[in-house]
């Protein structure tokens, strides 16, 4: 990653092409994009404050300036780097986009092969303390029978991957690439994970059935009904509300970035704190806390996550998801494909059983847990790592 001035002076950066060759990467940040972001949040001109004692306005004036303060005095950007240098990091192109992955081999040559996808607005930092649970389980509680080599792309316009620079990157064109990749790093029987929008992409994988794919796991089934019956259950009338609830109170934000995604990005790519503020308002709402995000997720990887997209300069590329996949289905059909699920008790929306074995005849492992939310391997990493092994006993 290079530094460069734009033309109007404004420090950004650049990636160098990728081929379709496997090329080490590392994270730099230029030093001029580093003292920008410090300048930026030094002189950043504040709205008036909420006018309620609660967030039901928003993200909260006095909590995102002590964000901020943070951000600019304390966090040191230097550890992103190091975190993600820690692990081997490559760049491939893929249908002409170079795609950036994390790759840790297990020391365990036969080792189940696994590709984890992340969603919005999540990156590869939500995975990076599961991959040496998931590499070596052995010193984790587990065996080497439970040891997987691990595989975590960021999504196109995400990170450091490319940007599209044209329309056609939706759920099913990225499930494809991730069947290239696989192939391409030479693993013929493996299996996908996902969330979110990586719950999005893995689903296509199962509809795609690449060669090698031999089993899935979600933490978000988007899994419903055909017709509503008019007696439901508990647990399927506790999922009715909740999509009801999140229509009605966090669904802004995917009508903004499936509509206009251009126009939100402007603000975004020009503000830190609007990034920030866009961002830790999803991770505060859909986390498992009682009102303080930080009881879920520790302040320095918040902004882990959030740095990752203010100095890659991705708002738009990665707000442009939704437009891809606009109007979206959640309807994931059937699919007759070994899948796992994992429902973990804040999540946004936690599908019924019911519904998820007419989805998916082939349901190999189901379970619920007692903590976590919608960032379940941030939140929860070891009993993520559990899951896993659990889910893809049979498949080995």
């Amino acid at each position: 990653m290079n530094a460069k001035a734009s033309v109007a002076g404004v420090p950004t950066y650049q990636l160098s092409s990728a081929s379709e060759d496997i090329s080490p990467f590392l994270v730099s940040f230029p030093l001029p994009v580093l003292d920008d972001l410090r300048a930026r949040l030094a002189n950043t001109r504040w709205p008036d404050a909420e006018l309620v004692s609660d967030s039901s306005q928003g993200v909260q004036l006095a909590k995102i300036k002590e964000l901020a303060a943070y951000w600019r005095d304390i966090y040191v950007p230097t550890r992103l780097e190091q975190r993600l240098n820690a692990f081997p990091q490559f760049r491939t192109s893929i249908f002409g986009l170079g795609v950036h992955f994390i790759h840790v081999r297990s020391k365990h040559e036969h080792a189940l092969p696994i590709v984890l996808t992340h969603g919005w607005p999540g990156s590869v930092i939500e995975f990076l303390n599961v991959i040496e649970l998931l590499t070596d389980p052995e010193a984790h509680g587990g065996t080497a029978e439970d040891a997987f080599h691990v595989v975590v792309p960021s999504l196109p316009g995400y990170g450091f991957s490319d940007k599209p620079q044209a329309v056609g990157w939706n759920t099913s064109r990225i499930a494809n690439a991730w069947a290239v990749l696989m192939q391409r790093l030479g693993y013929d029987n493996w299996v996908a994970q996902g969330g979110d929008w990586g719950a999005a992409i893995t689903t296509a994988l199962a509809h795609l059935k690449p060669a090698g794919l031999v089993g899935i796991h979600l933490n978000l089934a988007f899994v419903f009904p055909k017709h509503t019956p008019p007696d439901l259950a508990p647990e399927e009338q506790r999922a009715e509300n909740q999509l009801t609830w999140f229509k009605q109170n966090e669904f802004g934000y995917f009508l903004e970035q499936a509509t206009r995604p251009q126009t939100i990005s402007y603000g975004l790519a020009d503000s830190p704190i609007a990034q920030a503020a866009w961002i830790y308002e999803k991770f505060h709402s859909w986390s498992d806390n009682s009102g303080d995000v930080e009881e879920a997720i520790n302040r320095d990887e918040l902004l882990d996550n959030i740095s990752l997209y203010w100095l890659t300069g991705t708002a738009a590329s990665s707000a442009r998801m939704y437009w891809e996949n606009h109007p979206v289905s959640f309807s994931s059909g059937r699919i007759e494909f070994p899948v796992a699920i994992s429902v973990f008790p804040k999540e946004i929306y936690q599908a019924p059983k019911s519904w998820a074995m007419q989805t998916f005849p082939g349901l190999m492992y189901w379970n619920e847990l007692s903590g976590g939310g919608h960032f379940a391997a941030l939140e929860q990493p070891n009993v993520f790592a559990q899951e896993l092994r659990g889910a893809f006993r049979g498949v080995r």
